[in-house]
């Protein structure tokens, strides 16, 4: 038998040592970043997309996630993204509206029914091709690749908002959208405008005297302490978008395209039931602590007024934006 000898065994070698050097590097890793801790449902859809795009990818596409607001809040992470300097992120679509106002169409109030209603609307293909669609025609440099949500929102504070009345003359902290800047003093509340991360000192120092968003939000950020009332007021949707830079899009082949927007379609299908898991878990979490939560809030006084405001604000955000209504609407 033929001996090839220590020269073939070390060129062997060799070419198994740049083998495994070349599959190295086809390891890339990517920044997803955030600004709600890990424990929200913003880590769930972390950890959804990261994992199914490590299993699509056999281990060569590794998110790397930046939770609790790291890389910056999430309208300086959106411009981040456009730039192509963060590579994912996540934000609110009331901060997406930021980059196209048409996107506070997810945030107007009780446009969603109930939570079977959200959940069934975020997991609607036709919904989530309407909001990417809009997307891409309304902004440059980054574009959307999925829908998720938190929940619905809540108003809370020192004191119970059971009725509409509870509300008048009260200084609301709200996101930056025209939507909340419309319907908030259409309650009789003054707005006051704010990045998430004042809104603790805020609330602590009377500069607000209410906030609102998802009940984990609320739990995991710690606002219990200075806001120790929780009204289930349930008047928005906490809905997030999940983005990607079009600098790392470009640079993709068709088929690492397709495990990324693979991965998104998981977010889609499975992150808002298990988001709402993580929001009851978080009520009875708070209630086990001695927070007050107000359960039968009279939420007649609020839709009477928010209901005509539908149509119209949706018409006057834009053609996308009624599109998207309509869709969510005629959802049973």
């Amino acid at each position: 038998m033929a001996s090839f000898g220590k020269p073939f065994a070390a060129f062997v070698a060799a070419f198994l040592l740049m083998a495994a050097g070349a599959t190295a590097q086809e390891v890339k890793h990517y920044r997803f970043a955030y600004d709600q801790p890990k424990t929200t449902g913003y880590g769930i859809l972390g950890d959804i997309f990261a994992d199914k795009l490590k299993t699509l990818s056999k281990g060569t596409m590794l998110i790397d996630q930046y939770p609790g607001a790291q890389l910056g809040q999430e309208p300086q992470v959106l411009q981040l993204v456009k730039s192509g300097d963060v590579e994912f992120c996540i934000s609110s679509s009331a901060n997406a509206a930021t980059l196209s106002p048409q996107a506070g169409v997810m945030s107007m109030h009780f446009l969603f029914r109930n939570e079977a209603h959200l959940v069934k609307a975020i997991a609607d293909p036709e919904v989530s091709k309407a909001v990417k669609t809009m997307i891409a025609e309304t902004v440059q440099g980054a574009r959307v690749i999925g829908l998720a949500t938190l929940g619905l929102r809540h108003m809370y504070a020192r004191r119970e908002i059971r009725k509409i009345d509870d509300v008048k003359g009260l200084k609301v902290r709200v996101q930056a959208t025209p939507t909340e800047d419309t319907m908030f003093p259409a309650y009789g509340a003054q707005i006051v405008h704010m990045p998430f991360g004042s809104v603790y000192t805020s609330l602590q120092t009377g500069v607000v005297d209410v906030a609102e968003n998802g009940i984990n939000v609320f739990l995991a950020n710690k606002h219990y302490e200075v806001a120790p009332v929780l009204s289930l007021t349930e008047h928005e949707a906490n809905n997030s978008l999940l983005w990607i830079s079009d600098k790392l899009w470009n640079s993709l082949t068709p088929e690492q395209q397709g495990w990324v927007q693979a991965a998104a379609d998981e977010v889609n299908r499975t992150q808002p039931a298990k988001a709402f898991e993580l929001e009851h878990q978080s009520a009875e979490k708070l209630k086990s602590i001695g927070v007050k939560v107000v359960t039968d809030v009279d939420k007649s006084g609020f839709t009477k007024i928010a209901d005509p405001y539908l149509d119209k604000l949706a018409k006057d955000l834009g053609p996308h934006a009624e599109k998207i209504k309509n869709l969510i609407r005629a959802i049973n």
